[in-house]
């Protein structure tokens, strides 16, 4: 059983930063892909970025050139790093782990921008 704890979220302001991070645990060698997901109020949830264990990245559009994933050498946890966000960001983000073909959530974060 995989376990996926995510920190990081906030209140930042249009224009500013935020690192999310999630730690991963139980079950953790049948993980092949890590990434972020986000929900805003009213809307459905939708791909962030997602990486591979290999290192392939994939990012939506909207954030593409702003948000940066990467994970750490021993794959266990994912990081998120948010420049130049905009209120359009807005939403609880979600820590996502596929592991044998078995989709993982986290608890989700908040990342408010105020602009």
């Amino acid at each position: 059983q995989v376990q996926l704890v995510e920190s990081g979220g906030g209140l930042v302001q249009a224009g500013g930063s935020l690192r999310l991070s999630c730690a991963s645990s139980g079950g953790i060698f049948s993980i092949n892909t890590m990434g972020w997901f986000r929900q805003a109020p009213g809307k459905q949830r939708e791909l962030v970025a997602t990486i591979t264990r290999g290192g392939s990245t994939n990012y939506a559009d909207s954030v593409k050139g702003r948000f940066t994933i990467s994970r750490d050498n021993a794959g266990n946890t994912v990081y998120l790093q948010m420049n130049s966000l905009k209120p359009e960001d807005t939403a609880v983000y979600y820590c996502y782990a596929l592991a044998i073909s078995y989709p993982y959530w986290g608890q989700g974060t908040q990342v408010t921008v105020t602009s």
